[in-house]
Parts: C-alpha cells; sequence; structure tokens
C-alpha cells in the first residue's frame, strides 16, 4: 500500500525559523508548543497522519517514566509518529530497523541550557584546582605538578603559560597573593581560573607576558579576567576540536541531545567547522554576545535560525549579556551590603541594558541576561518588563520574595544551575547571611509561575544533566551533610520536565530527540537517580550512544 506522505504546512509567524527543512511533523510540534490556541489542530494532525508514516526505526518494549507496561515507539523523517501497544507487531512490513529495548524507561533527550563548551573541554585537560581548601594548598598542588612536568605542556610540547581551573577563594581562610604564586612557580607563567570563571590569579610571568596590571594579590576579576581566559595559550583548534567532540560524546552517553552554548567569543564558525569536520554527536545553540551583535545583524542572524552548513544541528542560541559577577567572587550585584562591605558589581547599567533589549527585540534575538544578585535579578527583570520582551535570566541565584511572581508574569524563563547550590551553600551562607532561603530558589520560581531550565554552566559544573538533576531534588550530596534548604526542592517529573525543554515525556509529533534509561528515574534510588545508568541517546531517530 502507497505510503500517503503529509501535507507541507507554513507556520509563518509562529517562531518556526529554527526549523526549516525539518519534517512536517517537527513543524507541528512546534506549533503545538508555540501556539497554544492552535494546540488540538496540532493534535489532530499528529493523530491523522501518523498511522500513515512508515517509520525508519521502531523501538520495541519501551516504557516511559511510571508506566508498567510497555510500548513500541516508531520513528520516521526524525520525529515520534506513532506509540503503540507493544503487544502488536513491530515495524510491519516497511522495513524498518527495530531495535528491542527489554523494558527499559525512555524520556526525551536532555538540553543542557547553559555551557561553555569550550572551556569545558579545556578544563578536562588542565589542572585541576577544585581539591584545594586554600590558596597555600592550591600553590602546592601548582609547585608539585611543575616538579613533575618540569613546566613542558604535554599537549602542545612546549613550554607554555600553565593555566589551571576551578579554585574557590571564598571560602578559604587565607588569600591568593601575587608573591605565593611565584614562589612556587620558579619564573613560569602561571594563570589559575576560578571555578566560576570571574576571576584569574596570575603570577608576575604571566602578568608580564600577557601586559597586565595586577596588585599583590595577583587577582582580575570581571571583564579583564574574561578577556585574559580567551588570550590564554589555547591549544591548536584541531586538538581543542577533538577535545571538544571527546566532550560531546561524554555528554551524550549521559542522555544529552543538545546545549546552549555561551562560549565568550563569536561562536558559530568553530562550530562549524566541527560538524564540517564530522561533529554529529549533539544538538548546538551558539549564543552571541553584545560585542558581536553588529556582525551578527549584518549577516542576518537570530535566535532560532538554522544555521546554514550546520548539517541541521546548529542555530542560532541567545543574545548572552552580563550584568553583575558572582558569589564566589563577590561581585554579585546585591541589595544588601556583603560582610565585609560592598554591593557587587552592576557591568551593565539600567539604560544601557534597557537599549540592548529593545535592540534585540527588533533584532529577533531573545536575551539571556546574566544576573546573579538579587539587584541584578530586579534590575534585569525591569528591562524586560521596559523593554517590552520575554527572554531568559541565566542563574537566578539570589531572588527577592517580590520578584519571584514576575518571572512567571512577564514570560521570562529561569536558567539555573542547581549543581551551584550545593557548590556555593558554604559561601552563600557566609555572604548572604541570614537570607539563603531565597538564593538557589527553584521551589520558590516554579510556585510563582516560573518556567525553568537546567543546566550545568560547563566547566563550573560537569556536563551532566543528572548531577544537576539530583541537585535540584534533593539539595544534597551523598557527603553525609544533608539536605540545604529542602523546601526549595524539585520533583524529579519537575526535574526532568527542565531538562527537557517542557516536555517531560515523549508524545507523538515530538523529535525524535530520545534517551534510553536503565531504571525508572521517577523511583530510582537517590544515587542511582544522581548517576543515572544511560542505554543509548537518539537525535532526530540517529543513535549518537549505544544501540542496545
Amino acid at each position: 500500500m502507497a505510503v500517503q506522505e503529509p501535507p507541507q504546512i507554513q507556520l509563518g509567524g509562529v517562531g518556526d525559523a529554527g526549523v526549516r527543512g525539518e519534517s512536517p511533523v517537527w513543524r507541528f510540534w512546534v506549533l503545538r508548543r508555540s501556539t497554544p490556541s492552535l494546540l488540538s489542530m496540532a493534535e489532530q494532525l499528529d493523530q491523522r497522519l501518523a498511522p500513515n508514516l512508515a517509520p525508519d526505526v521502531v523501538l520495541t518494549a519501551v516504557r516511559q517514566p511510571g508506566d508498567e507496561t510497555c510500548s513500541d515507539v516508531h520513528i520516521r523523517n526524525g520525529a515520534v509518529v506513532a506509540i503503540s501497544p507493544s503487544t502488536e507487531t513491530p515495524g510491519g512490513s516497511t522495513g524498518a530497523r527495530v531495535v528491542d529495548l527489554d523494558g527499559r524507561f525512555i524520556i526525551p533527550g536532555l538540553w543542557d541550557e547553559h555551557v561553555h563548551m569550550t572551556q569545558w573541554a579545556l578544563a578536562s585537560n588542565r589542572l585541576d584546582l577544585s581539591g584545594a581548601d586554600s590558596a597555600r594548598e592550591a600553590a602546592a598542588v601548582v609547585g608539585a605538578h611543575l616538579a613533575g612536568t618540569g613546566g613542558v605542556d604535554a599537549a602542545a610540547g612546549t613550554v607554555q603559560t600553565l593555566v589551571g581551573v576551578g579554585f574557590r577563594d571564598a571560602v578559604w581562610t587565607d588569600l591568593p597573593g601575587l608573591d605565593l604564586l611565584d614562589g612556587v612557580t620558579r619564573g613560569l607563567p602561571t594563570a589559575l581560573i576560578s571555578h566560576d570563571l570571574h576571576c584569574v590569579w596570575l603570577n608576575s610571568a604571566a602578568a608580564r607576558r600577557y601586559g597586565v596590571q595586577v596588585d599583590a594579590g595577583g587577582l582580575l576579576r570581571e571583564e579583564p579576567a574574561f578577556a585574559l581566559t580567551r588570550e590564554l595559550g589555547t591549544p591548536p583548534d584541531t586538538l581543542v576540536d577533538a577535545w571538544v567532540q571527546k566532550a560531546a560524546q561524554a555528554a551524550s552517553a549521559r542522555g544529552v541531545v543538545g546545549i546552549v552554548d555561551f562560549e565568550m567569543t563569536w561562536n558559530r564558525d568553530p562550530w562549524l567547522r566541527r560538524i564540517s569536520g564530522g561533529f554529529d554527536a549533539l544538538r548546538v545553540e551558539a549564543g552571541v554576545y553584545p560585542q558581536d551583535l553588529d556582525r551578527a545583524v549584518a549577516e542576518g542572524l537570530r535566535t532560532g535560525l538554522e544555521v546554514a552548513g550546520g548539517g541541521g544541528l546548529l542555530t542560532v542560541g541567545p543574545l548572552k549579556v552580563l550584568i553583575d559577577g558572582s558569589l564566589n567572587t563577590r561581585t554579585a550585584y546585591c541589595v544588601d551590603p556583603y560582610p565585609n562591605g560592598g554591593h557587587g558589581l552592576l557591568t551593565v547599567n539600567e539604560v544601557e541594558l534597557l537599549a540592548l533589549l529593545i535592540r534585540a527585540r527588533q533584532a529577533g534575538f531573545v536575551p539571556a541576561v546574566h544576573a546573579i544578585g538579587d539587584a541584578a535579578n530586579r534590575v534585569a527583570l525591569d528591562a524586560f518588563e521596559a523593554a517590552g520582551i520575554a527572554g531568559r535570566v541565566e542563574h537566578a541565584q539570589f531572588v527577592r520574595n517580590d520578584d519571584f511572581a514576575r518571572f512567571g508574569r512577564l514570560g521570562v524563563i529561569a536558567s539555573v544551575q542547581p549543581a551551584h547550590a550545593l557548590d556555593d551553600r558554604d559561601a552563600a551562607e557566609a555572604n548572604w547571611p541570614g537570607r539563603t532561603d531565597r538564593s538557589f530558589p527553584l521551589r520558590s520560581l516554579v510556585a510563582a509561575g516560573a518556567r525553568l531550565a537546567l543546566g550545568s554552566d560547563a566547566p563550573v559544573a560537569p556536563l551532566d544533566p543528572w548531577t544537576a538533576m539530583s541537585a535540584a531534588t534533593a539539595r544534597a550530596r551523598q557527603d553525609g551533610r544533608g539536605p540545604w534548604h529542602a523546601e526549595q526542592a524539585l520533583t524529579r517529573q519537575e526535574a526532568l520536565t527542565a531538562s527537557t525543554r517542557g516536555r517531560g515525556r515523549i508524545r507523538v509529533g515530538d523529535p525524535a530527540d530520545l534517551a534510553v534509561l536503565d531504571v525508572d528515574p521517577l523511583t530510582a534510588s537517590e544515587a542511582e537517580f544522581a548517576a543515572m545508568p544511560v542505554a543509548a541517546t537518539l537525535i532526530a531517530g540517529r543513535f549518537t550512544f549505544g544501540g542496545v
């Protein structure tokens, strides 16, 4: 019997710019998600067309979380076209590939909504300082490393700037110092990047090499730190791309199908280079920064646009605007002063931010505003309201009680990184004393009607959504300390929904971006949930990990 092809339907005006060239069923999914008033029409089209589509892949004997009975998931043209009881004969005579999942569990593929992918790949190949509990201990780690390598970079085979990552000076009892680092580095240029990327600790040789002025502490913070991080000796593109590929494959093995990459550079071209070289492990939304906005507009880019030559994997991401610093550097912009004085930094003032958001609206960019302190979140929400545009607040770590409801009312997504709550609990108690009930306030945001999007901010935290979801639901690690502000925890279903772009469960008409799990995430133990065993990951019906 001939297969009836679905009609081509144009969805102009409902935000389908990022799915041109995709299957009609994918377009219906965008229609359903983007325009609630057209929900019933989209569902009727899904139901009418799905039985007539010959699937390319049939995933048999699979369960959705919480289900006891198994189903078969039929995939064609990169979309889920049918979900049928497993008692029926899978695949029929279509010649589809049939994969028996043996009662495993299936969820929509996971997204990490905030990463710095190149920095994450580089961090995995740099000196790790995350275990240092003091400045002297960090310096000792550097000294021990140099004693073993003689300052020769293993990747480059030459003497380079030594780069370390991951130190957390906010909870140290001593202070970083230029002399302290000079004493162990023997004149080798050395730059140590804090775990949140907002601070760099230099020795004298590095300060001379890069032409920067530092005080007795040897520290750069915020934009000077970002600028130096971009300039630090980076291996050749071929090596960086290999490291990015390795990191992407590791993410795929955790069920990740996509990332929003906020690498602090013009990010489109490196991804085009990687994809042309065979990269196909993840979907990538490449963010744009204000310094590149003119170029992006001149080249006709806008958020959601599929990038030509990107193999259907690369789209333009949001416009990232940083308006304050971070908790660990005590530069997050706060209403109340820090114990040692100061309110942090507002790095983009209210007038400038409003102008940027208006420009973003006119140019078709979704703004993603970095705001950590409660004063910064207030400034961001004020600007969204004044500009008449929805968007995202990145981090939303510390929010005034009066501002929770504004997220939902203004349609502003809270793009949050739950693992930071556990990494920073001591820093939060030290710097926001008596007010941590509204720090990392996931439950308060959801209760006020906000939509959450979960991420890692890798390399600040690992690119592993299960780490993020475990932190969001348990508010504790398996270290005996107990939950921190358990009243702010999410349910597991809420965490899954916030990690799958609002999907939560697979439905007919969804893209076949899927993850297959060995255990039910809704009933797994805390340890199983945090280290969830992933059996397979698919993008548009193509296995990127596993295959069972």
